[in-house]
């Protein structure tokens, strides 16, 4: 008589990133292919985008309509009024300074505008103490006894308490001035504002590139609305006309003259206010929350200073290696039923996979048995009408048993239990 032996029942296959995990020849991916932001990729990541990135073309198509329209139509009439040559270049200054903002427009919108890389755990306490950071030491405990980690803490600005927050998404404290934006789902050092209209957040590596293509679209708005006026008058005089005869005469210099001024409103006051945002040292999203009323700005250093730092100072090199290889995403098998806020075991990482190096480490014989030894609790308990929400994976820390886990039990014990059933067989 065969001894009969229950054992859970095993996934049909594995998931592709589970078997990009136990594959240790599966071939590497880029860090933009396993990016957790909402970002969009084009060139094999060189360049990013925010998700809105689609709002570019009604951009580029505000900018280069009435330049067209200013070329093709009202180019004609000045070129006879001018001289020849000098009315080539009024009509060649306008496409290239055309050509100008629409590269400004992707230096805004094509680069990392300052993201901060997400940690692959939460911090442990010791990993934040600096010497600039003042951590609170009444932290409350959690249920388990791991320390739970504060929502803020205090940082030193030019001699000035800055609160900072813990980001609950990227698993840590926020430099001073960063954000974390809801659309990019990224926190952004320095962060301004998510502007639609460049579909990407504006930070600390593209705010100066940001300011220049508005200001510079502000000066366009004000060009073309400039000569579609000369052009204007330039017909009264020769006709003898009012100004609605002339404008009958040229109908795209009337639509260009209303349609520039509006759009110089606009582009002319977001220049405006970001030029007093640059002398006072504030960010779009300081201002809006009003964090400096009856306060001491602690980054404003004086007009001048102020200046240099946002637009004549040396742009900071990106902190992700958007073409870097990695072997999969692994972290998230071990840190996705982790509560918020706890830290991991100082054993964890001997048992996780090593991304930066590319190669998995072993699971040891004992790991596969607590595994197992799990799943087979789990199943007797489930034919008796009752199941835990935990499962122990060791006396430090509960851990729920995922699929994943379930899957890499499978995938390990293939080999495993064949053998056992071998050896079963053999002794009936």
């Amino acid at each position: 008589m065969q001894g009969k032996m229950y054992t859970a029942p095993l996934p049909p296959q594995l998931s592709d990133s589970n078997r990009r995990i136990i594959d240790t020849h599966a071939p590497s991916l880029r860090v933009y292919q396993v990016w957790k932001g909402s970002n969009k990729f084009f060139l094999g990541g060189r360049l990013i985008f925010g998700p809105d990135v689609r709002s570019l073309f009604l951009t580029i198509f505000l900018i280069v309509t009435p330049v067209i329209l200013f070329c093709a139509f009202v180019s004609q009439g000045l070129i006879k009024e001018f001289r020849p040559h000098l009315g080539n270049l009024i009509v060649a200054i306008s496409a290239v300074f055309a050509a100008y903002i629409i590269i400004l427009l992707f230096l805004t919108s094509g680069r990392d505008p300052g993201i901060i890389p997400r940690n692959p755990h939460p911090p442990e306490p010791e990993d934040e103490g600096d010497g600039s950071s003042i951590m609170p030491t009444d932290w409350a405990g959690s249920q388990g006894g791991a320390p739970t980690l504060p929502p803020t803490k205090d940082v030193i600005v030019n001699g000035k308490v800055v609160k900072v927050k813990y980001c609950q998404t990227c698993m840590l404290y926020r430099p001073p001035r960063c954000s974390h934006c809801s659309i990019c789902n990224n926190c952004v050092e320095r962060f301004d504002h998510h502007c639609p209209w460049v579909g990407q957040c504006i930070g600390k590596r593209n705010y100066r590139f940001f300011f220049i293509f508005v200001s510079s679209t502000t000066m366009l708005c004000l060009y073309v609305f400039a000569f579609c006026w000369v052009n204007i008058r330039k017909i009264m005089e020769a006709y003898h006309c009012n100004l609605w005869r002339a404008l009958l005469k040229s109908p795209v210099s009337g639509l260009l003259i209303l349609y520039t001024f509006i759009a110089a409103w606009f582009v002319g006051g977001l220049t405006a206010f970001h030029l007093y945002l640059i002398i006072t040292n504030q960010t779009t999203y300081e201002n809006f929350r009003y964090r400096y009323d009856g306060k001491t700005n602690p980054y404003n250093l004086g007009y001048a200073r102020n200046i240099r730092e946002i637009l004549f100072s040396k742009i900071p090199s990106s902190k992700n290696d958007l073409r870097a290889t990695v072997r999969g995403d692994s972290s998230s098998l071990f840190t996705s039923s982790m509560p918020l806020g706890r830290a991991l075991s100082p054993e964890m990482p001997k048992r996780s996979f090593d991304i930066e190096m590319g190669k998995r480490h072993a699971v040891a014989a004992e790991d596969f048995e607590d595994i197992q030894s799990q799943i087979e609790s789990v199943g007797r308990l489930e034919r008796c009408g009752s199941q835990p929400r935990h499962a122990n994976w060791d006396q430090k820390g509960n851990w729920e048993i995922t699929p994943d886990i379930q899957m890499l039990a499978a995938e390990f014990g293939m080999e495993h239990g064949s053998r056992d059933r071998e050896k079963i067989n053999g002794r009936h």
